[in-house]
């Protein structure tokens, strides 16, 4: 009889946990038990899915918002913590600029924000920006085809690291197809410690870092970072 129920299970495409789940059940009625299980069994699958997005997202360490210390960062009129903390730019489709010195807890926040995302059944996806120019440029065109879907289909799109590095030409024009691609349709952070006005020093071409701030600030906030860095406070060295 298992081998029956694990063969419609999988024709049915059931959790692979239904023989786990259901002897746990207890019902008066047949409906009663079968509303149960179907919720339990969603309750699975939803589970299944935050974890497989969790692992998907290219989170380097996971964060968390607990504890998070906000009495260093300025915010813009626009924007409150409890509304930051809700999520509430990401429902209307609006960008975060996280600005400040290195090691102030920008890429803290932004990880932190992706995993709430995540959590609240949304897709976040994190890249390095170097890292990001790098596979889109791989001459892989299945790891380009994965990236962009993987960006495609999710509802955040983390920029980290935003001109630490400088990037060629084709490197510009790929940043600016996919801040483009992203534009009133999802929301994107970017962590930098580089004013706007010197963005051209690592886009190099004058009319596409227009075209690219232009795109970003027009449904943005920005944080400004004002601290310390936290690893040098921190630090074993001192």
């Amino acid at each position: 009889m298992r081998d029956e129920i694990s063969r419609y299970q999988k024709n049915l495409r059931l959790s692979s946990n239904l023989m786990e789940i259901y002897p746990s059940i207890k019902a008066d009625n047949h409906e009663e038990f079968l509303l149960k299980l179907l919720k339990e069994l969603n309750k699975d699958r939803e589970e299944k899915r935050r974890l497989r997005n969790l692992n998907n997202a290219g989170f380097l360490v996971t964060k968390t918002l607990e504890d998070y210390d906000y009495s260093q960062i300025r915010f813009p009129d626009t924007l409150k913590v409890d509304e930051l903390e809700a999520l509430a730019f990401l429902e209307r489709k609006e960008n975060l600029i996280l600005y400040g010195s290195v090691g102030t807890g920008k890429t803290h926040l932004s990880v932190a924000l992706g995993v709430k995302a995540i959590n609240q059944g949304k897709k976040a996806v994190f890249y390095r920006v170097h890292d990001l120019i790098n596979q889109m440029e791989s001459g892989d065109e299945k790891k380009t085809a994965k990236v962009q879907k993987k960006i495609h289909g999710a509802d955040l799109l983390i920029l980290d690291e935003w001109g630490y590095l400088p990037l060629h030409q084709e490197g510009a024009r790929l940043i600016f197809d996919i801040v483009s691609s992203c534009y009133e349709t999802k929301s994107i952070i970017i962590t930098t410690n580089i004013e706007f006005s010197k963005w051209k020093g690592f886009l190099f071409d004058e009319k596409l870092t227009a075209a690219i701030i232009d795109r970003l600030v027009h449904h943005s906030h920005m944080l400004i970072f004002a601290g310390k860095s936290f690893r040098m406070m921190h630090s074993l060295m001192k």
